[in-house]
């Protein structure tokens, strides 16, 4: 019995054949678009994040050409639509601020929008779960393509990556290792092509889970912006869209759970960000995936770190690229048992038929499973009463002496207190004290800024002192480094066990048990909680009052509680 052909979402638009359709048409042949354009073929929207001013996406012109070329090669019709660009060089106060905004944008331009089938374009942080988080609420058929990162580093005969980098010569500027002619010269040197940071940072990671997903095609972790490949991959997406939409593939199809238990384990073994825990938990509550930080604990043990790339190793994503990729590491996963490998994927095969023989030309960057990198390196999730609802740590980028610790706390309000009085040699601080950073989480920064991994005093940076235990409820690149405590919820500012810390706490951590305590009474705490005032809406206005009232804690996504869900992909009614 031959399968019934669904009708496509466009055709109530461009197929009618009245006033609305006149209007619908018309307007579109303004810039010479045929009337064959029209005849019922899938029509792809190109959700392109280009910017100028982020500059990790701004080669999205050309990608998106590629896309299109893709596109009407397949018999589809191209439409390239812009959406708010998320930055985490340039944008204030942080880019995290932004993510729910951008997706919904994203969420709205592809529902309100005669299109059968969704490109999205991404590159940087926050860009890449913007338009999978947007996407998901509507349920198309959605491929992705990732811009790719920079191509490696070069300074002085070494080998130099964004972020990473970009933090130990900070650190050394500010230790007077070196001049600031030098720290100039470095940062040239540093970002020589278009591209996203190519260490294993949240841009490289967010890629990777991508990959993993089953929403990008293989190779689109890792091929450099500038490679040839890079364009290939975005012309075999737009060609692909079109077979998706005649396939019915949507998105709901790929993000399965399993799919989101592999690319936790997949996040585990490249060593990757700890943003994608917030990213993937929203995404997955967009979707209907039912999916919790002690899924990133229960999935993450033992996994291996697979991949020596920094900010955990020595090599970069170029390096990564040509040592075999992402393919080469899901194939280990998949060998030893730690892969659903019949999650299908974009190209209309299985995450496993993508992968399975996939070779690996370099085990100096990429390391077998059985003699891996780093052991038992998945994210960790804390718990005790200085984090009731989770934090959690990245083992993988810690110092091992440092993941048992007691010490006394020394505490700073905010992010500016912090700045005031990090440099200050009179700060009574030690290598043995744990750094606690409050009010930098959700609510508190606004926006959930990348300052957990703070700087350390230079009077101990002067001494030889490379790592100290950092608590904080804020977020941190995953280009950084450090016995860094992530996430705490609930946060400082919603009124968490954080905000009651004082300086000469002390303080336990212990990653093997999970557990991370603050060692205060529980009568003293109760007396300190009474004192505690909440903080106020940062605006009283726009976005930020919205974001502010309505924002849901790390441990939930930090989506908007009125977000979760998805409403799908119905055509609006008319406006005439």
């Amino acid at each position: 019995m031959a399968k019934k052909k669904t009708e496509l979402r466009s055709v109530k638009w461009f197929g009618r054949q009245d006033i609305y359709g006149m209007i619908y048409r018309g307007w579109m042949k303004n810039r010479g678009v045929p009337q064959d354009q029209f005849d019922g073929r899938p029509v792809i929207g190109i959700c392109n994040t280009f910017s100028e001013l982020t500059p990790c996406n701004s080669h999205f012109r050309t990608l998106a050409e590629h896309v299109k070329n893709g596109v009407l090669e397949a018999g589809g019709f191209p439409l390239e639509f812009p959406v708010m660009s998320l930055g985490e060089t340039l944008l204030r106060p942080t880019s995290m601020l932004y993510r729910n905004l951008a997706s919904m944008d994203v969420e709205e331009s592809i529902r309100a929008n005669p299109l059968d089938g969704v490109v999205l374009l991404m590159g940087c942080d926050k860009t890449t779960p913007a338009l999978l988080m947007g996407a998901s609420s509507v349920d198309l058929p959605t491929i992705g393509v990732s811009g790719g990162p920079m191509l490696s580093g070069k300074y002085r005969g070494t080998d130099i990556g964004s972020g990473t980098n970009t933090w130990s010569m900070s650190e050394d500027l500010r230790a007077g290792k070196i001049t600031l002619e030098e720290f100039h010269e470095a940062e040239s040197c540093m970002n020589r092509s278009h591209g996203h940071c190519m260490t294993m940072g949240t841009a490289s990671t967010m890629a990777s889970m991508v990959e993993s997903l089953g929403v990008g095609l293989p190779g689109n972790a890792a091929y450099p912006a500038v490679d040839a490949r890079r364009n290939v991959l975005a012309r075999m997406a737009g060609r692909r869209a079109v077979e998706m939409v005649r396939e019915q593939l949507t998105l709901s199809k790929l993000l399965t759970r399993e799919a989101f238990e592999n690319a936790i384990r997949v996040n585990a073994a490249i060593g990757g960000s700890t943003n994608a825990v917030i990213h993937l938990i929203a995404i997955a509550r967009r979707i209907g995936v039912k999916l919790s930080l002690e899924d990133f604990d229960k999935l993450g043990r033992g996994v291996h770190c697979l991949a020596n790339l920094m900010p955990n190793g020595r090599y970069l994503m170029e390096d990564f690229c040509y040592a075999g990729g992402l393919p080469a590491v899901i194939r280990e996963l998949g060998e030893n048992g730690l892969l659903n490998r019949g999650t299908p994927t974009a190209n209309g095969r299985s995450l496993w038929e993508n992968n399975k023989e996939a070779p690996c030309w370099n085990r100096d960057v990429i390391f077998p499973f059985d003699k891996p990198f780093k052991r038992e390196t998945g994210i960790a999730v804390l718990r005790g009463n200085l984090c009731p609802d989770g934090a959690i740590i990245k083992p993988s980028a810690a110092t091992p002496a440092l993941m048992k610790h007691r010490g006394r706390a020394v505490v700073f309000e905010n992010i500016e207190d912090f700045h005031a009085r990090i440099d200050d040699p009179k700060l009574d601080i030690d290598e043995t004290c744990v750094m606690v950073l409050k009010n930098c989480g959700p609510k508190g920064y606004p926006g959930m800024a990348e300052v957990g991994n703070m700087p350390l005093p230079p009077k101990l940076l002067k001494r030889g002192v490379t790592d100290m235990v950092r608590i904080s409820d804020a977020r941190m690149s995953g280009t950084a480094y450090g016995t860094v405590v992530l996430h705490t919820a609930p946060e400082a500012a919603a009124g968490g066990t954080l905000a009651l810390v004082e300086n000469g706490d002390e303080i336990e951590l212990d990653v093997v048990k999970r557990r991370l305590e603050l060692l205060v009474p529980e009568k003293e705490l109760a007396a300190r909680r009474k004192k505690w005032k909440a903080p106020k809406a940062p605006l009283e206005r726009g976005y930020w009052k919205l974001y502010f009232d309505h924002v849901l804690q790390a441990d939930e996504g930090a989506d908007l509680d009125f977000l979760a869900g998805k409403s799908g992909a119905f055509v609006p009614r008319d406006n005439h």
